[in-house]
C-alpha cells in the first residue's frame, strides 16, 4: 500500500508537471518551439519513470542490468528528478490555488514576487532531493546507545552488540558503501554482532553479492541474525539461511542459543518476520510459540524485523527486543516539534530506543533504502549496542 501510494503522488507530479509547463513555454518561446521542448520534457519523464520502475520491479529488472557506477548514477539521477519534481509539482499546485492571480492594477513588484516564489517552488525541492540522495543516504552514523537491562549480571555490563539491519542491496547502495557500513561495525570491536533482515529488496537483487561483503564481519562470540519481509518477497528465505550459514552467520528461525559470557547468560531468540495476519477467528497473534525460547535466569534477547512485536514480547517476558524495517521514516520532517513520516501511520515504534516495563526495545535506521534513493531526517545507522544496568 505504502509503494503504491508513493506510485501515485510521483506519477501525479509527472503529469501535472508537463501539463503545467505548456502555457508558460508557448508564452516565451513561441508555440513551435515550445512544441518541440514539451516533446522533449515528455520523453524525460518517460525514462526517467522507465529508469525507476526498472530499479524496483522484476522481471522488468531484467532489462535493466546493474552497469556500475554510470548505472548507479542513471538511477540515483532519476531518483532526484522524481522526488524533486514531485515536490515542485505539489508547491507549485499549493501556489496556484493560494495565491492571487497577478492583474494589471498589481502593483509593480507583484509579478516579480510570484516569479520569486515560483523559482523557490522548482529550485528547492530539487535541492532538498538532492541533498538526500547524493550526500545523505549514504552519511552512516555510529550510533552508541546504553541498552538498559534490570538486574544486570556484572558480567554483562558493558557487553557491546552491534546491529545492522535492513542493507537493501541492490541499485541504491554500492559495494564500498556497503562495505564502510561493515568497518564501522567492526571498528566496534562487538562481542556481538546482530544482522535483522532485509538483506536485499526483491527477486534478482544481487543477495549473494551482499553477503560476500558480510562475510567480513567479525565478534568474539558470532555473527546472528533473522530474516525480514523483503526476504519473504524475494522468496529466498531458505537460500539466505542456508548462504549465511556457509559464511558464519546463523539465522536464527523461531530459535534460540544460549551464549555464555564470563558465567552469566545471554539467551539469544529470532523469528522470521511477523506478519500479523487476518483469519477468521480474527487478527493472529504476533510471536506465537515464541514464549518457548525464553530461558529462566539469563538475559533474553529476541531478533525481530518488525518493531511492532514488542508490546508481546515485553509481555512473554524478554529483557531486550532488536528490530529495523521502518528506516526511521526515511524521509522525515519535524513540523511543530512532532516528526512527520510514512512509518508513523504504521507503528508506534518508528525508531530509538522504547521502554515497556522492565523491557527495551531499540529500533535501527538501518543502511539502505527503498522506492527513491533518498534519506531526509533519518540518516543511515550502524548501532553499537552497550548493555547496562536500567
Amino acid at each position: 500500500m505504502v509503494s503504491t501510494l508513493i506510485t501515485a503522488l510521483l506519477l501525479g507530479g509527472q503529469i501535472y508537471l508537463y501539463r503545467a509547463t505548456e502555457p508558460a513555454l508557448v508564452c516565451r518561446v513561441g508555440q513551435a518551439r515550445a512544441r518541440l521542448l514539451h516533446f522533449g520534457l515528455l520523453a524525460f519523464q518517460v525514462f526517467v519513470l522507465a529508469v525507476l520502475s526498472m530499479d524496483n520491479n522484476w522481471p522488468l529488472r531484467r532489462l535493466w542490468p546493474e552497469a556500475g557506477p554510470l548505472g548507479r548514477a542513471v538511477s540515483l539521477a532519476a531518483g532526484v528528478w522524481i522526488a524533486g519534481s514531485a515536490g515542485a509539482a505539489i508547491l507549485l499546485l499549493a501556489g496556484h490555488l493560494l495565491l492571487p492571480r497577478p492583474t494589471p492594477a498589481s502593483s509593480t513588484d507583484g509579478p516579480t514576487r510570484r516569479q520569486f516564489l515560483t523559482a523557490a517552488a522548482v529550485v528547492a525541492p530539487f535541492s532538498i532531493a538532492g541533498y538526500g540522495t547524493w550526500i545523505n543516504r549514504a552519511n552512516f552514523e555510529l550510533r552508541d546507545v546504553a541498552f538498559p537491562v534490570p538486574h544486570l549480571p556484572p558480567a554483562l555490563q558493558g557487553l557491546r552488540i552491534a546491529l545492522l539491519t535492513d542493507f537493501h542491496y541492490g541499485p541504491y547502495l554500492s559495494l564500498p558503501e556497503l562495505n564502510r557500513t561493515v568497518d564501522m561495525a567492526n571498528e566496534t570491536r562487538p562481542h556481538l554482532t546482530l544482522v535483522t533482515g532485509d538483506f536485499i529488496t526483491r527477486v534478482g537483487d544481487p543477495l549473494d553479492a551482499c553477503l560476500a561483503q558480510l562475510r567480513r564481519l567479525r565478534a568474539e562470540a558470532g555473527i546472528f541474525g533473522c530474516l525480514g519481509n523483503h526476504e519473504i518477497y524475494a522468496r529466498c528465505e531458505d537460500y539466505a539461511e542456508a548462504a549465511c550459514r556457509r559464511i558464519g552467520i546463523q539465522i536464527l528461525r523461531d530459535r534460540a542459543i544460549p551464549l555464555q559470557f564470563s558465567g552469566a547468560e545471554l539467551n539469544l531468540a529470532g523469528v522470521d518476520y511477523q506478519a500479523q495476519a487476518e483469519s477468521r477467528t480474527g487478527r493472529k497473534p504476533y510471536l506465537v510459540g515464541a514464549g518457548r525460547l525464553l530461558r529462566p535466569g539469563a538475559v533474553n534477547l529476541l531478533m525481530s524485523h518488525n518493531p511492532d512485536v514488542f508490546p508481546v514480547a515485553a509481555h512473554l517476558g524478554y529483557d531486550l527486543v532488536v528490530s529495523g524495517h521502518t528506516h526511521g521514516g526515511q524521509v522525515t520532517v519535524e513540523i511543530l516539534e512532532q516528526t512527520l513520516n510514512v512509518s508513523r501511520f504504521f507503528t508506534p515504534f518508528v525508531v530509538g530506543l522504547y521502554r515497556r516495563g522492565s523491557s527495551a526495545l531499540y529500533v535501527s535506521r538501518g543502511i539502505g533504502t527503498i522506492n527513491v534513493p533518498m534519506r531526509l531526517g533519518a540518516r543511515p545507522e550502524v548501532t553499537l549496542l552497550r548493555l547496562t544496568s536500567a
